[in-house]
């Protein structure tokens, strides 16, 4: 399998939806003082394996059902947010065949890795019990189904208005808890409660996408939650819910004495979330919003001049902003742990 262009295949640069939740998840764990290096390495390297098998999977079921067509025909009806999707089988490089190989050797290197950390967990905590090893069968069996069915027949959960929800499942509760576990051997509060927030700045992403592009996947037949909710106002009430939580959560623990103060340094990227929710308000508005040059504070927007040649800016601006909340937020709670553990 040729590797580079199969990671380019399974968009390599949208995976820091799972490897900011999982390397948050890695500092948390060794700052409980109870990790394995080496685990640590095997438990990110399987979430990302797993992370391009889902991304290929999610190519292949939507190219089966002609997706691109539909996709097409949004374009020249001027819904620019539509971008290329699988370039690599619409222009014959790639068949549904390599694809599917591609997705199995993804995906049985992730159980591989897996299996490898289920025997030394097993080895050490036993499969029974509150801290068995049952919890990386149990986590994998879900995040298994729900990514096959994500857009998989016959439940093909992304097309009924629940994929945002699922991918915030997978890559925020279950991701960290799963790599938690695997690298210390044990799940507490702290890690589930931390995922929380975490897995709602995932699903504010996608969420994000789905509200600004909502008459394009409307064009296309194409189901999501902001379709779901209908209206403008559930989906600026939805918005917030996703952007602003997050930073209330991190508070209450902290006011409740679960977490340190420390950890309020999140508040250091509010602004990005709060330029993020405005920006959504004067979307509905119909204020596109075009961007010569981004602020720094938002983060990284690479390739902006090709972005604004293509007149797209209004819409990635939006998109890039809500990664880099999430990327901000990840690493900034990694920074406090690790300042934490030094002192």
């Amino acid at each position: 399998m040729k590797i580079k262009k199969w990671l380019e295949n399974g968009r390599v640069g949208a995976l820091v939806q799972s490897a900011m939740p999982a390397l948050l998840a890695v500092v948390l764990a060794f700052a409980s003082g109870q990790a394995v290096w080496w685990i640590a390495i095997l438990a990110v390297l399987g979430v990302e394996c797993a992370h391009l098998a889902m991304n290929l999977a999610d190519d292949y079921f939507d190219y089966k059902v002609d997706m691109k067509g539909d996709r097409d025909k949004v374009v020249r009806q001027g819904f620019r947010a539509m971008t290329a999707k699988y370039p690599y089988l619409t222009d014959g490089s790639e068949t549904l065949k390599s694809t599917a190989h591609a997705i199995a050797r993804f995906g049985a290197t992730a159980i591989a890795l897996g299996a490898l950390i289920f025997v030394y967990r097993f080895l050490e905590n036993g499969f029974t019990g509150p801290q068995g090893a049952w919890w990386i069968v149990m986590i994998a069996a879900v995040c298994g189904f729900l990514g096959y069915f994500y857009s998989g027949p016959p439940l093909k959960l992304a097309y009924r208005g629940v994929g945002e929800l699922v991918i915030g499942l997978i890559f925020g509760p279950l991701l960290m808890v799963g790599v938690y576990y695997s690298c210390c051997g044990r799940v507490d509060p702290g890690i589930v409660f931390t995922s929380i927030p975490v897995g709602l700045l995932v699903l504010n992403i996608l969420f994000t996408h789905s509200f600004i592009d909502r008459k394009g996947d409307e064009a296309s037949n194409k189901m999501t939650f902001a379709r779901l909710l209908k209206t403008n106002g559930l989906c600026i009430a939805f918005s917030a819910l996703f952007i602003f939580a997050p930073f209330v959560m991190i508070g209450l623990a902290v006011a409740l004495g679960y977490t340190h103060p420390a950890y309020l340094a999140v508040l250091l990227v509010l602004p990005r979330a709060i330029w993020l929710f405005r920006s959504l308000v004067l979307f509905t508005k119909g204020q596109m919003m075009e961007i010569e040059k981004p602020a720094k504070w938002l983060g990284p927007m690479p390739g902006w001049e090709q972005i604004r040649a293509a007149k797209i800016d209004w819409f990635l601006a939006r998109w890039f902003c809500a990664r880099n909340l999430l990327s901000g937020f990840c690493i900034i709670l990694g920074i406090v742990a690790i300042i934490l553990m030094a002192v």
